[in-house]
Formats: C-alpha cells, sequence, structure tokens
C-alpha cells in the first residue's frame, strides 16, 4: 500500500491535504480500479463507504493470502475525499464557490441542458457554478490522479460515488455532456450483463448518465476523452462510472431529514446508515474482479 498527500487547499488559516492510497501492484500496466467520494463536499456517504471497503479489505489482508497474491497482479486507487475544503464546511462547492463536476472544460448539447442545474458562469453566489474557466486545484489532482495511475493500465473502471438523486441507487456510464452514444457502449453494456447474470437480484439501475439529465463541464466525460484521444494508450478500456445513491428514499422513510442541511444526501438513522456500508461492499468487489477478469467479457 501507498499512502501520498496529492497537494492541499489553503483556506485562511486551514490546511486540507487531498490523499490518495494504491493498493496492489507497482506496475501500472496491470488491471485497475479506481474509487472516488467526496467530489461534493454535502456528500459524506461516498467517502465513508470508500473507506468501509478499504478498511474491510485491509483487515482481510491481514490473513487472506489468496487476496495477497491477486492484488500482486492489479490494483486499486483512490481519493476518497476530493474536496476536503467543501466537505469540512459542509458545502457542495469546493471552497472557491464551484461545483467540480461543473467545472472541467467540457460543453453539453445546449438543447437539451437545463437552467442553472446544468452548469453556469453567471456567479459563484448560485448552486452549481462552473468558475470562470479555469481548472480548480481539486479538479487538476483528479485528473492528473487518474492519468498517472489508471491510464497506463490495461483495462481499468473508475467509479466515482455521489448521493442526493432519486430513489433508487443507480449506475451511470458517459457521456453526461451528450445524448449520443459514447465510444465504449459495448464494453458498458457487457459489465451491465455480467453484473445482471452473476447477481441477478441486485438492486442497481445501470444506464447512461444522460437518460437523467445532462450538464457541462463534466470531469469524467473530459477525463474519458482525455484517455480516448490518446494514441499512447488507445488499445486500452477506461470506463469511468457513477454510483448515484437514491437518497430521496432516505427522506420518505424519514421526513425530517429534509429539514436538516445533510438529509438530502446523507442517511441520517444509524441503522441505515449502517445498511449502506453493507450493501454497496459487494458492488465494489465485484468491480475488483471484472476489472482484474477483463479479458474474459470486455473483448
Amino acid at each position: 500500500m501507498r499512502y501520498n498527500t496529492l497537494g492541499s487547499i489553503t483556506h485562511g488559516k486551514y490546511e486540507y491535504p487531498i490523499e490518495s492510497i494504491v493498493i496492489g501492484s507497482e506496475d501500472k500496466t496491470r488491471p485497475t480500479l479506481g474509487l472516488f467520494g467526496g467530489v461534493h463536499g454535502l456528500e459524506r456517504v461516498g467517502s465513508q463507504i470508500i473507506l468501509s471497503f478499504l478498511k474491510s479489505l485491509f483487515f482481510q489482508m491481514t490473513w487472506d493470502k489468496d487476496l495477497c497474491h491477486k492484488l500482486e497482479k492489479y490494483r486499486i486507487v483512490c481519493i476518497p475525499i476530493v474536496n476536503p475544503g467543501g466537505m469540512a464546511r459542509s458545502t457542495r462547492s469546493n471552497l472557491n464557490d464551484v461545483d467540480l463536476m461543473r467545472n472541467a472544460p467540457v460543453e453539453a448539447d445546449q438543447e437539451h441542458v437545463f437552467p442553472l442545474i446544468s452548469g453556469h458562469r453567471l456567479s459563484p453566489k448560485l448552486p452549481w457554478f462552473r468558475g470562470t474557466g479555469n481548472l480548480e486545484k481539486e479538479s487538476e489532482i483528479l485528473i492528473n490522479f487518474v492519468k498517472e495511475e489508471m491510464f497506463p493500465s490495461e483495462a481499468s473502471i473508475a467509479l466515482d460515488i455521489h448521493s442526493g438523486f432519486g430513489v433508487r441507487d443507480q449506475i451511470w456510464y458517459p457521456y453526461a455532456r451528450t445524448k449520443k452514444d459514447f465510444p465504449l457502449l459495448p464494453e458498458a453494456m457487457k459489465l451491465k450483463a455480467l453484473l445482471d447474470q452473476t447477481f441477478p437480484h441486485h438492486i442497481y439501475k445501470f444506464e447512461a448518465q444522460s437518460l437523467n439529465y445532462l450538464t457541462h463541464g463534466d470531469l469524467w466525460d473530459y477525463i474519458f476523452d482525455a484517455h480516448f484521444d490518446d494514441p499512447e494508450v488507445k488499445d486500452s478500456v477506461f470506463l469511468p462510472l457513477t454510483l448515484e445513491l437514491g437518497s430521496w428514499s432516505w427522506i420518505r422513510k424519514n421526513p425530517a431529514q429534509f429539514f436538516t442541511k445533510l438529509g438530502l444526501f446523507h442517511p441520517i438513522k444509524q441503522h441505515r446508515h449502517s445498511r449502506i456500508m453493507r450493501r454497496h461492499i459487494l458492488l465494489l468487489d465485484f468491480l475488483g474482479r471484472a476489472v482484474r477478469n477483463h479479458e474474459s467479457w470486455a473483448v
């Protein structure tokens, strides 16, 4: 395991480090699973799922020799909290009031976007502010980390965990900027079929993000296009996914959450929080096995 501080965000007398963990093979061409959370500071549960998964994994490594042998041949890379300043301040945006998932230099199809929610440059006082045109430090750190740790891999899957939308847990594949099919649609459909057949009673709705809404500046659209257009890695597979937790169901079961700052994005009740920590471990383990055995389904 390699632990690294990729950079830090300074705000007044406070400094918020952005930290990464890399587990497994030091050969960056090996199959790689990337885990990312906390892009929006209010959405703490995604970071907590990743940390819960890692805690379980670390303990298993103390007794599971088969797991240790597998980690010699593939890699897990992660940034558990991409936006530590926003999480400390309990805001969706970063400390510059920029929504990081609207920050990349990517423009959505204009006929399908919504005012404000799809991203704008009107004012940082309004939600979903894209910034002034430059990448925020957090965005640069995420992009550079993925390029360094995942682009060289022969096959890689990234999972970025969010909350705050819908009543059902959803797995989204690109694009967020257009309703047109993205180049790795066959691979996404094969992964969906693999999940459906392996766990026929799973809870996830697996579809393109564009079926729900379009946004400007999606970081994963930008990263995917950078990988797809890079001639040095053109023969490898890079599939970025978003897990959008259906947090509206938590409000339906506990309406009092609607009146708290974190209630729209976080399971407040302890038993519900524990259930969320348990239920997604299976998905993260599945994605690790899928990328490790990509030759069996992604060809």
